[in-house]
């Protein structure tokens, strides 16, 4: 009987693989405070440096254009924003790292509400680490990284702005990137906005959730 039920739970998973389809969102709050966090539904969260482009990709993710707000200024973008999908989970939107024109104090504030996230959530199911494909990761994408790998928190990196490249030289980008960071390149998923690399992601979230 058991050999059954995982037989079946087998084709499930296949006939289930690649139908992700975000039928609905919509934002539901900011935070500044680690009481003030949701615990609601299962969360997927996108963090990076300032100005990789989250908001960007969580607009293209959702085929909504005005969803997540982005700021003319990077480093502005300092509470925790949370986008109901499908009625089923969270989009997180952390703030981003490495750059602000707000000072030291508003620095430490956003590292701190972005760490104890991180560390508190009981509902996250994956973090997408964002770095730009035309770029080496930073010494703080390293931190980030060594931060989620030191904790066991479930992650992946995406490539941003793969667009900016020739595709001819977008493996080779991926390559250099999970090299830098000890993954392996199906670890490093290259994204543009005009939905390239969008399929592997929601198929990425489906099996999270």
């Amino acid at each position: 009987m058991n050999f059954i039920i995982k037989v079946l739970y087998f084709f499930m998973c296949l006939c289930y693989h690649g139908l992700m389809i975000v039928k609905n969102s919509k934002f539901v709050k900011s935070v500044v405070k680690e009481n003030d966090f949701l615990c609601t539904y299962p969360e997927i969260c996108f963090v990076g440096r300032s100005n990789v482009g989250k908001s960007s990709l969580i607009n293209m993710l959702v085929g909504q254009n005005g969803l997540a707000r982005s700021s003319s200024t990077p480093g502005l973008t300092k509470m925790v924003n949370y986008f109901l999908i499908n009625n089923q989970f969270y989009f997180v939107d952390l703030p981003g790292y490495g750059f602000s024109k707000t000072g030291k104090k508003h620095s430490t504030l956003w590292s701190t509400l972005l760490e104890n996230y991180l560390l508190s959530s009981q509902n996250l199911k994956m973090v997408f680490m964002l770095v730009d494909i035309r770029h080496e990761p930073s010494e703080l994408d390293l931190l980030m990284h060594k931060f989620l790998f030191y904790h066991n928190i479930p992650h992946k990196v995406i490539a941003t702005k793969a667009d900016k490249l020739a595709k001819s030289k977008i493996f080779n980008a991926r390559t250099q990137i999970a090299k830098y960071l000890s993954l392996g390149v199906a670890d490093v998923i290259a994204v543009s906005y005009f939905g390239f690399g969008k399929e592997d992601i929601l198929n990425t979230i489906a099996n999270c959730i």
